[in-house]
């Protein structure tokens, strides 16, 4: 069984879509990171980095107990291994896939945050910062597309690189980009979407966050960090 720590953000996205597609057993645990939950000592104690997601498999391969693994995209990957799906296992094929997962970890999803931050969550709007991002993330979609050009998915064969890649695309229009100037992507996307197990992890998400709320509190909790919050006190 895995316990999920999870709140519906692009990064718990992931990990659902790809126990939805493993068909592995999985319980989730709510982690409401508007009301601060992410900083309780018990969560501090598996996610170091007070962030979601974050799992633990009570069942690991070394029969050892429970086993708890922090980092969307690290997840991924000891899910890929723990299943044998989702990754490929010649080396050429998995270097492929893990490439692209690092690219999505290292700069779609940052740089898409950043986008996200600036232009619909910062009290004050700061042109420079947000066409810095939007711009960034409008290369980034280019670089995606390119890769789209040629292939199905990214890596080629369905991978952890798409269900990486995915959660990140979806709030497009708040990221001020037009999936048609990215026909490539646009095609990808529309078939990610059209996932039986993509429309049930988004389906799991709006069960367990109906009413999503960003307000003054959430965004001091969200956007107020110091190092204090690593001791498991929050600013």
């Amino acid at each position: 069984m895995i316990d999920l720590h999870y709140w519906t953000t692009p990064n718990g996205h992931k990990i659902t879509i790809f126990l939805e597609e493993a068909g592995l057993p999985y319980r989730i645990v709510p982690v409401n990171i508007g009301k601060g939950e992410q900083f309780r000592p018990e969560f501090l104690a598996i996610a170091p980095n007070n962030r979601i997601p974050a799992i633990v498999d009570t069942e690991p391969a070394d029969g050892k107990g429970p086993l708890s693994v922090f980092e969307s995209g690290a997840i991924l990957q000891y899910l890929a291994e723990k299943t044998g799906k989702f990754l490929p296992a010649d080396t050429r094929g998995r270097a492929e896939a893990m490439q692209w997962l690092f690219w999505q970890m290292g700069g779609l999803g940052p740089m898409a945050g950043q986008n996200h931050h600036f232009g619909t969550y910062a009290p004050e709007k700061i042109p420079y910062a947000i066409n810095r991002y939007v711009n960034e993330t409008n290369r980034l979609y280019g670089v995606l597309d390119r890769r789209l050009a040629d292939r199905e998915f990214v890596a080629g064969a369905y991978s952890i690189a798409d269900m990486a890649s995915y959660p990140w695309i979806v709030p497009y229009e708040r990221q001020q980009q037009k999936l048609e100037d990215f026909p490539n992507l646009k095609r990808w996307f529309e078939t990610m979407r059209a996932r039986p197990a993509v429309e049930r992890a988004y389906a799991l998400a709006a069960q367990v966050n109906p009413q999503p709320v960003t307000d003054e509190r959430s965004r001091a909790v969200l956007f107020g960090q110091t190092a204090a919050s690593v001791r498991g006190k929050p600013a």
